[in-house]
């Protein structure tokens, strides 16, 4: 996205605080009329005191002029100032909860493709970088125009001839700061990339920093983040080197003018065509004049920066987000789940599921089995539709699931995983995440019935006690939470997947009876290994590299010799 592009895009933002936005110009033409009229009178004053007698009364008046305008200059200046930071931080917050809001409707293959640290590094520093360029672009933009229009106008009044050099020649900082702007672009681009890449990585080590420790994997992920801190900063330095080119560059065309006018308006001066006094208004306005330019070109400088991170963020709001419309499924829905000849891949190159046929009637509970990346978890992933086949369809009671609306979907779906996840909030808060008007009895007697009342009810604060991921659950405990939580919501299909694995086997042998009642009348899908958990199912369905090779009940298939008699055997033996 080119910078124009860009600007637009954040003036469409900025534009929404319209009110904000013109007393803050209001306040830049303050604050420049202001310095604008104070070097006219510091020329007066000179002229008092150029000849031989002082008019120390004038003088006097025209030193109070300079106080109170210098004053209210100052003050003019500090409520822009105080306008811009709102402003700015405003915009950037409605920019970065656009960006969490779109990358939470997001497919799963979106943040399959970017990791979960780069997303927070796009969504907080980025955003912290954008809010800086602002607060300092809209500054030096208001201010800047009204000292370059006004210093203009006087100059031309003074010196004409002057201020036909200063015209000329002040425009080359621009040249040359906007050929250093674009080389500057790509590196902080380069640089906000490495941070996504540092972010992401600090993250994973934190969150896996037990696997870590007791694999002996500190001395590896020191290297790696190393490197990658090595490669930020390499990219920091040279980004900041090459955009600290500016300023100077700038500053040595202006002083060059600034020498040029000074010797053109001296000859003035000598030939009586200027006094002293207005000579050193002329030098003041010059100086005024390109003053803006040198700010603005030291302001580009962030300004890449600030719309490198702000194209960052803009790649995730123009993401193509998942199809949330669509007709709302019934209420009523009794449960009958079709798969016909589904197809799926992540890449092109590579298939993970062939020709997947599959019939479960309202009811039924289905066990899908395989060995690991046989392609089971990505089976009810469509099943849930974060992902779409690439041929064929899934139906619920006949309908097309892809004609349904993403929301009444999955609400018909309770999905229980191998990963648990708590937020930070209370456990009654957790266990009505999906059903908020379920009565506080109601809520414990499914705690109980899921074994989850025992350990929640000795918690600080029982049932109001603030929990986290970090907050010293163990991990059994939280399955229990996020079983809980399903049971609540009450859905039509389940699906299971590794549900119990985190548990030990009293808990899940009281955890599989609690389920036996859950799934009294829903279809059920159970990802599983261990044979207590798929014995019992009405149907099982065997996957094998991406296909389904063998369905029907656990006497069957283990009479038939095949591969699910394999499995079994193998999994008895290691036991």
């Amino acid at each position: 996205m080119n910078n124009k592009l860009m600007i637009g895009r954040l003036f469409k933002y900025i534009g929404k605080r319209k009110f904000q936005l013109i007393f803050s110009l209001f306040c830049a033409v303050i604050t420049s009329v202001f310095s604008l009229y104070i070097p006219v009178l510091a020329g007066k004053g000179i002229d008092c005191v150029a000849f031989s007698s002082v008019d120390w009364l004038t003088l006097k008046s025209i030193l109070i002029k300079i106080l109170i305008f210098t004053l209210l200059s100052v003050l003019s200046q500090l409520t822009m100032n105080c306008i811009n930071n709102n402003l700015s931080y405003e915009t950037v917050g409605e920019i970065r909860n656009s960006a969490l809001s779109k990358s939470l409707r997001l497919p799963l293959f979106f943040i399959d493709r970017i990791s979960g640290g780069d997303i927070v590094s796009r969504i907080i520093n980025d955003g912290d970088i954008l809010a800086d360029g602002l607060i300092l672009g809209l500054a030096q933009l208001f201010t800047g125009i009204v000292t370059i229009i006004g210093t203009l106008i006087y100059m031309l009044l003074i010196n004409p001839k002057a201020a036909a050099v200063v015209i000329v020649l002040t425009p080359m900082s621009m040249v040359i700061s906007g050929f250093i702007s674009k080389k500057s672009f790509v590196l902080f681009k380069k640089r906000s990339e490495a941070e996504g890449k540092l972010t992401s990585l600090t993250d994973e080590s934190v969150n896996g920093f037990d696997i870590i420790k007791s694999n002996s994997g500190e001395d590896s992920f020191n290297k790696k983040f190393s490197l990658l801190n090595s490669e930020y900063a390499d990219n920091s330095l040279k980004a900041l080197f090459v955009s600290s080119l500016t300023n100077p560059s700038t500053r040595f065309v202006n002083s060059m003018i600034y020498a040029v006018v000074g010797i053109i308006g001296a000859f003035s001066a000598i030939s009586g065509q200027l006094s002293v006094g207005l000579l050193t208004v002329f030098l003041s306005y010059a100086g005024q004049y390109a003053k803006p330019f040198n700010e603005i070109s030291g302001v580009i400088a962030e300004l890449q920066s600030s719309f490198a991170g702000a194209e960052r963020i803009f790649e995730i709001i123009d993401e193509k987000e998942e199809i949330y419309y669509g007709k709302e499924m019934n209420s009523s829905v009794s449960g009958n789940v079709q798969v016909n000849s589904v197809d799926f891949s992540y890449s092109k190159d590579k298939k993970i599921l062939t020709d997947i046929n599959l019939s479960a009637k309202a009811g039924e509970n289905i066990a899908i089995v395989g060995s690991t990346g046989c392609g089971k978890t990505t089976l009810v992933n469509l099943l849930m539709r974060f992902y779409k086949p690439d041929t064929g369809e899934i139906l619920i009671d006949g309908d097309n699931i892809q004609d349904f609306s993403l929301s009444s979907l999955r609400h018909s779906f309770g999905m229980v995983l191998q990963d648990t996840w708590v937020k930070t909030a209370s456990v009654r808060e957790n266990l009505c995440l999906y059903n908020n008007k379920i009565s506080f009895e109601e809520m414990i007697e499914k705690a109980k019935t899921c074994h989850a009342h025992s350990f929640i009810s000795k918690l600080p604060n029982g049932y109001d006690t603030v929990i986290s991921d970090d907050y010293g659950l163990s991990q059994g405990q939280k399955q229990l939470i996020n079983i809980t939580r399903v049971m609540i919501s009450d859905p039509k299909i389940l699906i299971l997947d590794e549900a119990t694995s985190s548990v030990d086997t009293r808990t899940e042998a009281k955890i599989q009876d609690a389920f036996s009642s859950l799934m009294e009348g829903k279809t059920s899908f159970i990802v599983a290994h261990r044979l207590s958990t798929i014995v019992n199912c009405d149907k099982i369905v065997v996957m094998k590299n991406g296909q389904i090779i063998e369905q029907g009940k656990h006497n069957e298939l283990y009479a038939s010799g095949g591969e699910y008699t394999k499995m079994i055997n193998y999994a008895m033996n290691k036991a």
